[in-house]
């Protein structure tokens, strides 16, 4: 049970240490995240998580660029997903989107526009409040 928990606790310190080492620039203003680049990651995206930093986000990345639809099932937290082509242009943006709280029936989907090989999460408002808008390039910092 000691190995359990001491497995648990690393893993979630070397997780979090990783959150801070990826970042993402848009219009100057930068946003650190956890990358999603596995089938599992990308399905798991923000789940469950009960908060987000208001310079922290999730950065999905998709082997290929093709028209994405994201969802908000079990997802706790209202968010802006912005979509972006291969080359880092911002083709969509979902503002505002609500968490999906029906358990019942299908959660609604939220397409992009347009092809995209990158997706950001980032907290709800954010977007309107730094004035991001289509055509803004995404910079990505990996470590």
């Amino acid at each position: 049970m000691k190995k359990l928990l001491s497995l648990i606790l690393l893993t979630l310190f070397i997780s979090g240490c990783q959150n801070k080492t990826n970042y993402v620039k848009l219009k100057n203003q930068k946003f650190h995240v956890e990358l999603a680049e596995t089938n599992e990651s990308r399905a798991m995206g923000l789940m469950y998580r009960k908060k987000l930093g208001d310079d922290e986000g999730m950065l999905f990345i998709f082997p290929d660029e093709y028209r994405r639809a994201f969802w908000m099932k079990n997802t706790l937290i209202p968010l802006d997903i912005l979509y972006f082509d291969g080359n880092k242009k911002l083709v969509s943006l979902s503002l505002n989107t609500p968490p999906c709280k029906n358990t019942t029936t299908r959660c609604p989907n939220y397409p992009s526009e347009g092809p995209a090989k990158y997706v950001l999460e980032i907290n709800a408002g954010l977007s309107e409040k730094y004035g991001f808008e289509k055509g803004d390039v995404l910079e990505i910092h990996r470590k």
